[in-house]
């Protein structure tokens, strides 16, 4: 159920409205449901429809004509609030409509349950799927102006509970941490541009890739002031300390050719300043970037289903970041993809849980690194397709923990992100099981051989991995991994230390880390240079909204 709130200075006005059965459309068989007591005069089952229209009027405004002798009178009186079912859901009665009335009128304040002197309303219903909470006087009989604040939240979350009493459609709803959706506006400048994305967005994915990629918030302004098309301006307290930024694009100006400026908070609830130096200082330096991300990130689920929420919220931020610097460290094959995934994923990553983001300062500081430092092995195809692939693992984990506490909007996002990561780290996967097969064929006499390793090492998943087209990469990488001195049962059970519970193509994976760890076995250590403030542009992904 979906409800909307809108308010007014007639009553007599609205009255007429909703019992109008000539010029308003849809209005068939207008009548009350319920009222503030029971006993409201009802135009619509009146011989004389006028007059009892009349005298409803007057019994909803007696007390703002009360109020008015004293001049207390709201300049808004009107509390109108529509209530409408989804197109999906059986009709509700009469007497089931009353109450969904009542239940709202008690939770916005307008008229408290057992409070004598709670505003007067009355439901009018004029269609089959839904009423109007109408004329709800917003002044209660003690003359005082009711407490309404927060009315459409309020009026929400009791919906919320009527559609789990009715067993009604679910409506996703929202928890004021979205990042403000582009205006009707903004939507057709950009489209007379020739943009498929409004400057608030570019603006909101350049952020968020300097969020990702800067080690200090010195180095996110310079990464934001050397990106190509963007204004800057930075706002400071007396003293000299940063308060805050705001950014435009060049040329996007308004009637007076002046930049449309948006501050961070604008932009999305974790780009306001506060926000980012937060999230800056909870870094951690690492040695092999690419190996460690990986690390981190296969430690995500576990960190989703046993650590508490502030922690786990944490880890998803830092996953959402992992998901923004994606696209600058990936061929260019993948790009379209993985802008898709890390736009979806950006409503994903934010919750009303506060994140203590000292929790996920590994992977947030091997994400910085990554950007700084090649792979260690940029031939090997493998360790791309073993990051995807973990990624997935670890957004898959994000969707539970979201649907496990009701976050309806992150749910959702999640799977648009899940769509495209899978496309991704298919087509990763297809060129790194090509490299696998090049190397040559397994014979039957040795998969039969790692054929016991598997059942042996992992029972619960053997049917799986060996009754998919993956299981000869796997047994090659085995293979591979035997005549360079490795037992093939130790890597396989090394390789297993994560859960494969949510893995699709768990021979695949299984590989991708086998061939990783053989491939660290034979790489010494070495710690890379630390990180220095990066002066040049910051590449823009500029990637497409979320597909509806």
């Amino acid at each position: 159920m979906i409800a909307k709130i809108n308010s007014g200075k007639s009553t007599a006005g609205l009255i007429r409205y909703l019992f109008d059965t000539e010029r308003a459309k849809g209005h068939t068989d207008p009548h009350l449901v319920g009222s503030w007591d029971g006993f409201a005069p009802d135009p619509g089952r009146a011989e004389d429809a006028d007059a009892v229209r009349k005298l409803l009027v007057a019994d909803l405004d007696l007390h703002v004509k009360q109020a008015g002798r004293l001049g207390r009178t709201p300049e808004k009186h009107v509390w109108h609030c529509s209530v409408r079912a989804a197109g999906s859901d059986r009709i509700l009665t009469d007497e089931e409509w009353a109450d969904v009335a009542r239940r709202v009128v008690h939770a916005t304040g307008i008229a408290p349950e057992g409070d004598p002197d709670g505003c007067r309303w009355v439901a009018v219903r004029h269609a089959p799927d839904h009423i109007h909470i109408a004329a709800a006087t917003t002044v209660r009989a003690d003359l005082r102006t009711a407490r309404h604040w927060n009315d459409y939240l309020t009026a929400d979350r009791e919906l919320a509970t009527v559609e789990n009493h009715y067993g009604l459609h679910r409506v996703v709803r929202g928890d004021r941490t979205a990042a403000k959706r582009p205006t009707r506006a903004e939507q057709e400048k950009a489209k007379r541009a020739g943009s498929k994305t409004t400057a608030r967005e570019r603006l909101r994915t350049t952020a968020r890739t300097a969020v990702a990629a800067a080690t200090s918030t010195e180095e996110f302004l310079v990464l934001l002031e050397h990106t190509e098309g963007v204004l800057v301006d930075v706002k400071r307290f007396p003293s000299g300390d940063v308060r805050g930024y705001t950014l435009a694009l060049k040329g996007d100006t308004n009637s007076e050719s002046e930049p449309i400026w948006y501050s961070g908070s604008k932009l999305s609830p974790d780009l306001s300043w506060p926000r980012i130096s937060e999230r800056l200082t909870a870094t951690a330096a690492t040695a092999r970037p690419w190996q460690d991300a990986i690390t981190a990130i296969e430690d995500t689920p576990r960190a989703l289903a046993h650590d508490g929420a502030p922690a786990a919220q944490a880890h998803i931020a830092a996953l959402g970041e992992a998901l923004d610097a994606l696209p600058l460290l990936a061929p260019a094959p993948y790009w379209e993809e993985l802008r898709w995934a890390a736009a979806a994923f950006e409503r994903a990553s934010r919750s009303r849980v506060h994140a203590e983001n000292h929790h996920a300062a590994r992977l947030r500081g091997a994400v910085k690194a990554m950007l700084r430092t090649p792979p260690p092995n940029s031939s090997d195809v493998t360790l791309l397709a073993l990051l995807l692939d973990t990624i997935v693992l670890a957004t898959a984990a994000t969707l539970r923990w979201h649907d496990l506490h009701h976050h309806d909007q992150q749910v959702n996002a999640t799977r648009n992100a899940l769509t495209h990561l899978h496309t991704a780290a298919d087509q990763a996967a297809a060129t790194a099981l090509a490299t696998v097969k090049r190397a040559g064929p397994t014979s039957p006499t040795v998969r039969i051989r790692y054929e016991h390793t598997v059942r042996m090492v992992l029972p619960e998943h053997a049917d799986t991995v060996l009754n998919t087209p993956d299981w000869d990469a796997l047994a090659a990488t085995l293979a591979r991994a035997d005549t360079r001195g490795l037992d093939p049962v130790e890597a396989l059970r090394a390789a297993t230390q994560h859960p494969l519970d949510d893995a699709r193509y768990p021979a695949r994976l299984l590989a991708w880390r086998i061939q990783q760890t053989t491939h660290t076995a034979q790489t010494p250590r070495t710690t890379p240079p630390a990180p220095q403030p990066t002066p040049g542009p910051t590449p823009q992904p500029g990637g497409p909204r979320t597909r509806h």
